[in-house]
């Protein structure tokens, strides 16, 4: 039986965006690259693994009803499962289903009613894991949007995450794909992706500026 406490969507998302996050760059540098850079993979591994498949089977669909619970819902689906499938083609099997509940969140308004661009960068970035090139552009769009609705001290790490979603377009835009995942998926790598791989010089490598 899943623990109430942990099946909560507010005790996700205080977990995700925890308090002080408006405190100062400093502070919120500091968390941006915990949730980036797999500082919560530990304790994702160690407390939500039952949450992730409840989501993944569809158990816990109802959280979509509402922004904040169609949040948490597309974090565990989005972020979770990277962390605690890394290594699988699992890793990537939710990525559909949370780009559909970002896609709809966006049209529905609950992006909009979402309080702080930290919210709004995690319900959006689905589109930014996609490889389709027209969600990778309405993502850079938001992106950039999102630079000039943070405060003034944040702008540089909200225009960091512009630039990493526009990397990551034109990676889409070069190879149609991600070709990093190739091997996991079981695909075949074209000489030119090949060449791009043997790099290592992927965009959700590249490095902080802050």
């Amino acid at each position: 039986m899943l623990d109430p406490h942990i099946t909560d969507p507010e005790r996700m998302l205080a977990f995700w965006f925890p308090p002080g996050l408006d405190a100062d760059a400093a502070a919120h540098g500091r968390w941006f690259r915990w949730a980036f850079t797999g500082g919560a993979d530990a304790e994702i591994r160690q407390r939500f693994v039952p949450i992730l498949e409840a989501a993944a089977c569809g158990a816990l669909d109802g959280w979509a009803v509402a922004p904040r619970a169609r949040l948490a819902l597309i974090l565990v689906l989005d972020q979770f499962s990277r962390t605690v499938w890394q290594g699988s083609a699992e890793a990537y099997s939710q990525d559909e289903k949370a780009c559909a509940l970002a896609l709809e969140g966006l049209q529905c308004g609950h992006y909009d009613r979402l309080a702080t661009v930290w919210e709004k960068t995690f319900f959006q970035l689905p589109l930014g894991h996609s490889e389709d090139a027209a969600l990778l552009d309405r993502c850079v769009a938001l992106c950039e949007a999102l630079v000039d609705q943070a405060a003034a001290a944040l702008r540089e790490i909200y225009a960091h995450s512009a630039s990493q979603a526009r990397a990551h377009r034109e990676v889409i835009r070069r190879f149609g794909r991600h070709p990093h995942r190739n091997a996991l998926l079981g695909r075949a790598s074209t000489e030119g992706e090949l060449a791009y791989i043997a790099t290592g010089r992927f965009p959700h490598r590249n490095a902080f500026p802050f």
